[in-house]
């Protein structure tokens, strides 16, 4: 592959994972949570009574502990998706971000006596997306768990 495009792969890359990220974090606001920290079950509404449904909660939004949020169905799932896509689309950031800035930082850490540019690279991106992968299926796992509940 041609330096230029694979350039333009990882600008679009990051452009991409950065607008996941914006949106998720706009819609989590306008939530007021998102699923991911909610559930199925009874909960207690803003108006402190009980109810049984579907739930979003967000952690620091509208109070210390945050309030649960009944919803549909449909923006439970979405509000879930949504967390678990933020994993892939991160790490793909950060790789994308490494594969950019590669060539200075061979020439930086050409010179380094404990690890050595490439080596580093690879390490980082290893990490990544070892990291990214374990989180991803996790989410995905407990998302499954929970839909199966229900």
């Amino acid at each position: 592959m041609q330096r230029r495009t694979r350039n333009r792969i990882c600008i679009w890359l990051i452009f991409g994972g950065l607008v996941n990220f914006l949106a998720y974090t706009v819609i989590y606001e306008q939530l007021g949570g998102d699923a991911k920290n909610g559930g199925h079950g009874e909960y207690l509404n803003p108006a402190g009574q009980l109810e049984q449904g579907y739930y979003i909660r967000g952690h620091f939004i509208r109070g210390l502990g945050g309030e649960s949020k009944g919803v549909p169905l449909w923006v439970w799932v979405y509000s879930y998706v949504h967390s678990i896509s933020l994993w892939p689309t991160q790490a793909a950031v950060v790789i994308a971000m490494l594969i950019l800035a590669q060539p200075h930082i061979i020439a930086t850490m050409r010179e380094s006596t404990w690890i050595r540019g490439p080596t580093f690279i690879a390490v980082v991106m290893t990490i990544t997306a070892v990291l990214a992968s374990a989180m991803t299926v996790w989410f995905t796992m407990q998302f499954i768990s929970e839909l199966a509940e229900s």
